[in-house]
C-alpha cells in the first residue's frame, strides 16, 4: 500500500468525501420492519406531528394540548404546518429536518401539503424503505421491540400482520432489540401480564419472580434474536438499591446478556411526563449520579454496556468512566442533545478523551424519513470536527492519509458497534443453546 499523506488543505475534502461515501449502521431507532405493520410510522403527516414539533406548536400558538389532541392526524398536521412552517420561519432543528426531507424528494417546502401527501400515498413501503435508507446513507437500523407492548407482542407471537408460524417476517435491514422499560421501571403495572402468561411472578418481586423474569426474557430472546437488550432510565437511577429493577438487573437481565453474549444498552437521564398534558412531548432531562454506571461496570466485568446519558452535564464524567472500563461504550447524542452545537461539543470531547473508541450518533428516529435529515446533520456536523482532529495531528508531526480517514469513519459508524455487540452469526448460535 502506498502511504500518501494529505496536505492540510486537502483534509476537509477527504473527510467530507469519506463521510458521504460511508454507509452507517443506525444503532438505535424506534422504527419497525414492514411485517410489524402499522407500528411503523412514515409519511408527511407523521413527520409533521412528531412530538418535537408538537411541543413547538404549543409555544407558538394559543392552541391547547386538549384542543390539539382532539383533532384528526390530518388536521393536526395542517395546524402544525400552518403555524410553524407558514406563519413562522422553520429554523429549529425539528422543523428544518422536515424541510430537508421534503427537499430530498423534490417536494415543495412552501405552500400546502397536497403534493407531499400525494407523493407518499403513491409509495410502496418496501421500495420506499430502500430509497430512504439510500438517501440517508445507512444500510440497516436497530429497532426497539417491547415484549409487553400490547400492540407489538402479538405480532411477534402470531407471525406479524402478514402471518406465519415463525414469528414476524424478518427483514435483514432491521435488527431487533429486547426493550425492558416496562419490566424494570413499571413492574407494579405489568407483573400481572407475565403472571397471566404462566410465569410465577409476584407483585413485590419476591419468591421465584427473578427466575421467572429471566425465563420470560429467554423466551423472547429466542423469538426475537436481539442484538442487545435496552432500557431507558430516569435521572434518579441508582445501583445497587432495594427495588425490583435492581433485583431483575442483577438476577435476570445481566446474567442472560452474558449467556447470550449481547450488550445491555442503558440510557440514563429521562424525567418522565413533567408536563403530562403534552404526552410524548412532556418528558424532560435530568442530571444523573453516574456512580451507578461505575458500580455496574465494576460488579459485572463480563457484561458489556452501551451507555448514553441525556444530560449535557454528565457527558464528561461518562468519558472518564469509559477510559477506566473497557466494557462501557458511550454512544450517541440523543433527544435534547441532538442539536449541532451540543453534538459538536460532546463529540470533540469524546475524540480528545477516547480517540475513536465510541459511537458518535444514532438517529433515534420514530418516523422513517427522519433518518434522511438526521444522518445528513450528522455528516455535516462531523466534517469540521474530524477535519480539525486530523489537521492538528498533521501539524504535530503525524501525516494523515485517506486510508486513515476511511478506517476511522468505518470504525465510528460500523466497526465499533459490530465488535462491541459481536454481531454476525454469534447471536444465533448462542440462542440455540439457551
Amino acid at each position: 500500500m502506498i502511504y500518501t499523506p494529505l496536505a492540510p488543505d486537502q483534509i476537509r475534502a477527504a473527510v467530507e468525501q469519506e463521510l458521504n461515501e460511508a454507509r452507517f449502521i443506525d444503532i438505535h431507532t424506534h422504527l419497525f420492519m414492514p411485517s410489524l405493520g402499522s407500528l411503523g410510522l412514515w409519511g408527511i403527516d407523521e413527520l409533521i406531528t412528531y412530538h418535537y414539533l408538537e411541543a413547538e406548536l404549543f409555544r407558538s400558538s394559543d392552541v391547547t394540548p386538549e384542543q390539539y389532541f382532539a383533532l384528526s392526524k390530518t388536521a393536526q398536521a395542517d395546524l402544525i404546518w400552518k403555524t410553524l412552517f407558514i406563519e413562522n420561519c422553520p429554523v429549529s432543528e425539528a422543523t428544518r429536518g422536515v424541510i430537508s426531507v421534503l427537499n430530498s424528494f423534490g417536494l415543495p417546502t412552501t405552500g400546502d401539503l397536497r403534493d407531499a401527501r400525494g407523493f407518499f400515498a403513491s409509495r410502496k413501503l418496501e421500495t420506499h424503505i430502500k430509497d430512504v435508507f439510500a438517501r440517508a446513507g445507512i444500510t440497516e437500523v436497530v429497532m426497539t421491540n417491547d415484549p409487553l407492548d400490547p400492540a407489538e407482542a402479538p405480532l411477534w407471537e402470531q407471525g406479524g400482520e402478514q402471518g406465519g408460524e415463525q414469528g414476524a417476517t424478518r427483514d435483514p435491514q432491521f435488527h431487533p432489540v429486547l426493550r425492558l422499560d416496562r419490566i424494570l421501571n413499571k413492574w407494579d403495572q405489568h407483573w400481572q401480564v407475565l403472571r397471566s402468561q404462566g410465569y410465577d411472578v409476584l407483585a413485590d418481586a419476591t419468591g421465584r419472580s427473578a427466575f421467572e423474569v429471566r425465563r420470560f426474557l429467554t423466551d423472547w430472546a429466542k423469538r426475537m434474536e436481539p442484538v442487545y437488550m435496552a432500557v431507558s432510565l430516569p435521572d434518579t437511577f441508582a445501583y445497587p438499591e432495594e427495588s425490583p429493577r435492581a433485583l431483575f438487573l442483577r438476577e435476570a437481565v445481566l446474567p442472560l446478556c452474558r449467556e447470550l453474549g449481547i450488550p445491555l444498552s442503558v440510557m440514563i437521564g429521562v424525567r418522565y411526563l413533567v408536563n403530562p398534558a403534552l404526552k410524548l412531548a412532556g418528558d424532560a432531562a435530568g442530571k444523573a449520579d453516574l456512580r451507578a454506571v461505575e458500580r455496574l461496570a465494576v460488579g459485572f466485568p463480563d457484561n458489556r454496556f452501551l451507555i448514553s446519558v441525556l444530560s449535557r452535564e454528565n457527558q464528561h464524567e461518562l468519558c472518564v468512566y469509559a477510559r477506566k472500563f473497557a466494557n462501557l461504550m458511550p454512544f450517541g447524542c440523543w433527544w435534547f442533545l441532538n442539536n449541532p452545537s451540543v453534538v459538536e461539543e460532546i463529540t470533540r470531547e469524546r475524540i480528545e478523551m477516547l480517540g475513536m473508541s465510541f459511537i458518535p450518533q444514532h438517529s433515534d428516529a420514530r418516523v422513517l424519513e427522519q433518518v434522511i435529515y438526521k444522518w445528513r446533520n450528522t455528516r455535516r456536523t462531523l466534517t469540521p470536527i474530524l477535519t480539525n482532529s486530523y489537521r492538528l495531528l498533521s501539524e504535530d508531526g503525524r501525516p494523515v492519509t485517506t486510508d486513515d480517514i476511511k478506517h476511522d469513519i468505518n470504525r465510528l459508524f460500523r466497526g465499533n458497534f459490530e465488535t462491541f455487540a459481536r454481531t454476525g452469526g454469534r447471536l444465533s448460535s448462542c440462542l440455540q443453546t439457551v
